[in-house]
């Protein structure tokens, strides 16, 4: 090999080298940062570029896309229950300051994390543990809100902010489940009452109904046995027999019409009952004087108030 190839290649290769150096590519959603002698030169958005070899360089890069930061801040209600929330922050870098959130910020999420505590630290204590939970958006919004005023500057946008989970102690959770499994028993043994009271007023209803339907029913068969007894003695009326004499007939035919029919039964009870011709015309005629007594002293009693009224 002659003298000239052996720094000819060397040259190649250093110049080869210093070629390719100059090239680099940016990513997609990606800005690259370029510095001069350490001083800032320009940004590079993304596609492929070319910078000065060994004079100029990449300081750095910053992504475009949205990013998440979850914090975890631990805070006292205003009822003194210690309780962890896990705060979601989804920001990004603004494409037109990246200048700014390269150069003014170093750490970021040390920054971001700062203000979510501070945020939390000065909304919870303002609210019970129960209002934690129902007014969880207005803790985001206010994060929210802080977070864009002191981090627009440095050129970060806050996206949205979201309260991800509430952890109370663990006794604290004990005490509420136990709490909330004794509303729903109570609220149980309202709803079985209340079938219960249901069940009974139903049931008296039935009952009075079954009453009242069977008084109506002893009614019609009293009324159509008055009115068969009035049929039978003007039958027996036509016939030559009198009022007393139907009646006493017709008493003696239920009388045996009574007698058979409970000997017709096989699981009756055994009843003691007058079976002689004569018991039922003895009845027809204690019916009658009894009547007859009531009608007298009736009678009297009218007489009775007439004469005081005179």
């Amino acid at each position: 090999m002659s003298l000239y190839s052996l720094f000819i290649y060397p040259i190649i290769v250093f110049g080869a080298i210093v070629l390719l150096a100059a090239f680099f590519i940016v990513k997609q959603q990606t800005a690259a940062i370029v510095e001069r002698f350490g001083k800032f030169l320009s940004i590079r958005q993304s596609g492929l570029h070319i910078k000065i070899p060994l004079i100029d360089r990449v300081a750095g890069r910053l992504s475009l896309k949205i990013q998440q930061l979850d914090v975890i801040v631990e805070t006292k209600t205003l009822d003194d229950v210690f309780v962890r929330l896990k705060i979601s922050v989804q920001y990004k870098v603004i494409k037109e300051k990246v200048y700014e959130a390269f150069y003014k910020l170093d750490y970021p999420h040390e920054q971001i994390t700062s203000y979510v505590f501070d945020v939390v630290r000065a909304e919870v204590p303002k609210m019970k543990l129960d209002d934690v939970f129902v007014k969880k958006d207005d803790i985001a919004i206010a994060v929210k809100t802080e977070l864009n005023e002191a981090m627009m500057d440095y050129g970060y946008d806050i996206i949205k902010t979201l309260v991800t989970d509430i952890d109370p102690d663990a006794q604290v959770k004990e005490a509420m489940n136990r709490i909330n499994a004794s509303e729903r028993e109570k609220i149980a043994a309202q709803f079985e009452g209340d079938a219960a009271r249901i069940l009974i007023v139903e049931k008296a209803k039935a009952e009075a109904e079954s009453k009242r339907l069977q008084g109506q029913g002893i009614a019609d068969q009293r009324r159509e046995i008055a009115r068969g007894l009035e049929e039978s003695v003007e039958v027996l009326n036509k016939v030559g027999i009198n009022s007393q004499e139907a009646s006493a007939l017709i008493v003696v035919t239920q009388h045996y019409d009574t007698l058979q029919s409970i000997g017709g039964e096989s699981n009756s009870n055994l009843i003691l009952l007058p079976n002689s011709p004569q018991s039922g015309s003895n009845m027809l005629n204690d019916m009658v004087a009894s009547f007859t007594a009531s009608n007298q002293i009736g009678e009297a009693m009218k007489n009775n108030k007439t004469k005081d009224k005179e």
